[in-house]
């Protein structure tokens, strides 16, 4: 009982509707939780810009899921993409299922952590106990249908960002360990965020984020200001400052979920995806990941503006976001990359410079 309890007693989180600037990163992250197929981003930016805030903001926002009850997935109760294999054969059998309402799972993954951990490994307990081969699940399913955090990701062991990206890519973990082969949902929003100043991300491995965010630190002395005051005023009463937002919260919720139901129905022009092509074509981008995701990404931009259609400045608004980490870097030169974006899709899509 004590333990029930403790589950449910949380820390205040600061809301994602209180915070100032970083339009780029929220417009990101919400894009992504509209469309988890877009998969994930990556935030890079100086150091106590928010980003850490940003993130379990977005994953306090989300309204509660209904899981299966004591089940180490977090599986939906229908979905076969989203269910472990013992609620599976419990579905085969008949059997009914319990369910609860649980908060949208937020897992920080440290940079410490193995990859046992991480994709979880033999239960050794029961080895020694009970004499048999079980599977102690890992942070991966933990994460499934929540958000994945990695602060720092740019520090992480490459291999480890490999699995990451796989598992957020298919959605799905296997794991093949001491005689154990199992195969469980992994389905979450990845998002990475890192200081450029500490090194970046090998592009081979930075081409797999479905979107990248840049912030920079707020220079005008006002909006800091404003920024700190917020902050300091949150910390001294969290619960009055969170009954402020309650109203904006609960209208951004409705926004977000209601943008879920309408992106299958949402249409993107082929002559609009032949641009978007010949953007990815002119920019020299390799593969085709930059040309899926800008599609999607424009798709979940119009579902969260309430259309059922695309439009050019649906296109304009996220596909610097998709592709400016996707370039080839040339060191000598000087123009900003998501720069660069900009000025060939305005060529192409015959937009006039402002």
């Amino acid at each position: 009982m004590v333990a029930q309890d403790l589950k449910k007693f949380t820390s205040p989180v600061f809301p994602f509707t209180a915070i100032v600037g970083q339009e780029e990163m929220k417009l990101a992250l919400q894009l992504n939780v509209i469309d988890p197929k877009i998969g994930g981003v990556m935030i890079m930016g100086d150091r106590g810009t928010g980003k850490s805030t940003t993130i379990r903001a977005i994953a306090d926002l989300l309204p509660e899921i209904e899981v299966v009850k004591d089940d180490p997935f977090n599986s939906h109760k229908s979905d076969l993409d989203l269910m472990g294999n013992e609620v599976k054969l419990a579905i085969q059998n008949g059997d009914t299922l319990e369910t609860e309402l649980m908060k949208i799972p937020m897992v920080d993954l440290p940079l410490g952590a193995t990859e046992d951990r991480v994709c979880g490994t033999i239960d050794i307990e029961k080895a020694l106990t009970d004499g048999v081969k079980a599977f102690e699940p890992g942070l991966l399913a933990k994460a499934n249908r929540g958000l994945l955090y990695v602060d720092e990701v740019n520090l992480l062991d490459d291999h480890l960002v490999d699995i990451l990206l796989d598992s957020a890519a298919s959605g799905w973990n296997t794991v093949e360990r001491e005689g154990i082969s199992i195969r469980h949902p992994a389905r979450f929003v990845l998002v990475g965020s890192g200081n450029p100043e500490e090194g970046e991300l090998r592009p081979q491995l930075l081409d797999r984020f479905g979107m990248h965010a840049e912030i920079r630190t707020v220079k005008d002395p006002l909006l800091r200001v404003k920024v700190v005051e917020e902050r300091t005023s949150f910390d001294q009463t969290p619960q009055t400052w969170l009954d402020n937002y309650a109203e904006q919260q609960q209208e951004l919720r409705n926004k977000i979920v209601a943008a879920q139901n309408l992106l299958p129905t949402v249409e993107l022009d082929y002559s609009l995806r032949i641009k978007i092509s010949e953007v990815c074509s002119q920019l020299d981008v390799d593969g085709l990941r930059g040309d899926i995701v800008t599609n999607r990404a424009a798709k979940a931009y119009a579902a969260y503006d309430n259309r059922t259609k695309v439009t050019v400045n649906d296109i304009a608004k996220i596909i610097t976001l998709c592709l400016r980490h996707r370039l080839r870097k040339d060191p000598l030169e000087s123009i900003d990359s998501g720069d660069k974006v900009s000025k060939v899709f305005k060529e192409i899509f015959e937009i006039e410079e402002d």
